[in-house]
């Protein structure tokens, strides 16, 4: 049989598999293994997160914020990528989070689970957005000042929208040249670092000195606190990977290729932007210098590639970032669509959001309110670590709440749908347990001044929601018709 008509028999399977939850396959299921992780592989970003917020780790918690922060992480938002991925195996619909969570815990589990991660998503979409308009704007010689930022800014975000509204196969493309330009970006600018530019010796990227009293908010707490307060920039980098689960409508095999495109992208990524944060921090030459000029709104990371490359190579480089962030947000708006689309689908959100345009089978309404929730989360955050600590923590909850129900239901009941083909066995409990720990722990940290702000937001946001569902959905909702017929 040729390859042709196993990817037919394939597609009839995986139709076949969603029919059983009530859907029809209204999404253009395109995508292989590689191109499911690719979406999520260019979400996290390396390029994106681990750059933008450079100067703000470096100045908290000094080289070794890089050295140690980074690893620590990384394994820690591993162990939450696994526990998600076997719920994915197990329920490979685009609803994601708030899917499993219905079915665990009923539709209003559910429905807080799904706005939490279209909130997180949607201030993702706004920290990467923002962060390619502020390292873009001094390539491109625009004039400083609020206003050409955010003219900027809402043009990242429009062409974005029009990308995507031109249908999954261009953007699954698209997204499979965004891992080649990540990881080949990555390599060049570190290896550009280490073979040209002065180098200071390897014992300096475990160097423990805070240099927080020349941020752009000086503060004099204890060193270990603002190490923790660090953590937000390789936080901030380890979020988006539920893109991979999203998608899983418009992935063949999703069962299986979902979960792995889930966990590699956080493995790959741990282990490829480390090369990068190595290669970028021992090339740093005066340390103090270089923050107190990022204190100023001019990114660390172009200062160091072109103090050490040259203002030609240097910005070269710095233009290969640019391109790698432009290519995070189209994902990131991808991963928020189809969110929303299924969301509005099973009635939680208003139903022309459900509308799917009919030559591009692309969920339009629902692309274009992502854009512009977007431009509007970044204009009242006004404060570009504030933005990403809302993304942070909103995302991580959606992320563990259906591993924490899923945890108890297993140990309430029998029930054996839980686990799809791929799975953790007997490592699973304890895996979802650290998943769980290490959220409710980073988000407690990630809320702290100088992020209150995002503190205050975020209740804000728990009250309307909790008065919104209390005064009004649990009258309507009921949750996905296949969560009502499955929960226990």
């Amino acid at each position: 049989m040729g390859i042709m008509g196993r990817m037919g028999i394939m597609t009839d399977l995986d139709q076949s598999d969603l029919s059983r939850y009530g859907y029809a396959q209204e999404l253009f299921r395109a995508m292989g293994g590689f191109s499911n992780f690719a979406i999520s592989f260019s979400v996290i970003s390396i390029l994106t997160g681990a750059v933008t917020l450079y100067g703000y780790g470096l100045a908290r918690g000094g080289p070794r914020e890089m050295a140690l922060g980074w690893p620590i992480v990384a394994f820690f938002s591993l162990a939450v990528a696994a526990s998600m991925g076997e719920l994915a195996s197990a329920f490979p619909t685009s609803g994601g989070m708030y899917h499993w969570s219905a079915t665990l815990g009923g539709p209003a589990w559910g429905w807080f689970t799904a706005w939490f991660n279209i909130l997180g998503l949607i201030a993702t979409l706004a920290g990467i957005d923002y962060g390619c308009t502020k390292f873009a704007a001094p390539l491109l010689g625009l004039p400083d000042g609020p206003r050409p930022l955010l003219a900027l800014y809402g043009a990242m975000l429009v062409s974005h929208a029009l990308f995507n509204q031109y249908g999954i196969r261009l953007v699954a493309i698209l997204n499979d040249l965004s891992v080649t330009v990540h990881i080949a970006g990555v390599f060049l600018i570190a290896g550009a670092l280490l073979w040209f530019a002065p180098k200071q010796p390897v014992s300096f990227f475990f160097h423990a000195t805070s240099y927080a009293n020349i941020a752009p908010s000086p503060t004099h707490e204890s060193y270990a606190w603002l190490f923790l307060i660090g953590l937000l920039q390789a936080q901030w980098t380890f979020t988006g990977f539920d893109a991979s689960a999203h998608t899983a409508e418009e992935t063949h095999d999703p069962r299986r290729r979902a979960p792995w495109g889930i966990v590699l992208s956080v493995a790959v990524s741990a282990v490829v932007g480390y090369v990068l944060l190595f290669a970028l921090t021992l090339a740093i030459r005066d340390l103090p210098a270089m923050l107190q000029a990022g204190a100023n709104d001019e990114p660390v990371p172009i200062l160091i590639l072109t103090s050490a490359l040259g203002p030609r190579a240097g910005g070269a480089m710095s233009w290969l970032a640019v391109i790698a962030m432009w290519f995070c947000g189209l994902s990131t708006i991808t991963s928020i669509s189809r969110t929303i689309f299924s969301f509005a689908r099973d009635g939680g959100m208003p139903a022309f959001l459900r509308r799917v345009n009919a030559s591009h089978h692309t969920p339009g309404p629902a692309i274009w309110i992502a854009a512009a929730a977007a431009f509007a989360a970044l204009v009242y955050s006004g404060a570009y670590s504030v933005v990403t600590s809302i993304s942070v923590v909103t995302l991580f909850i959606s992320y563990v709440l259906p591993v924490a129900l899923a945890l108890h239901v297993e140990r309430r009941t029998n029930r054996t749908d839980l686990r799809g083909p791929w799975h953790l066995g007997r490592f699973s409990t304890p895996i979802r347990i650290t998943a769980i720990g290490w959220t409710v722990f980073i988000s407690a940290v990630m809320v702290m001044p100088p992020n209150e702000l995002a503190g205050k937001s975020l209740a804000v946001i728990v009250v309307a929601l909790a008065l919104l569902y209390i005064l009004h959905v649990r009258k309507t909702y009921r949750g996905p018709e296949w969560a009502q017929r499955t929960a226990s």
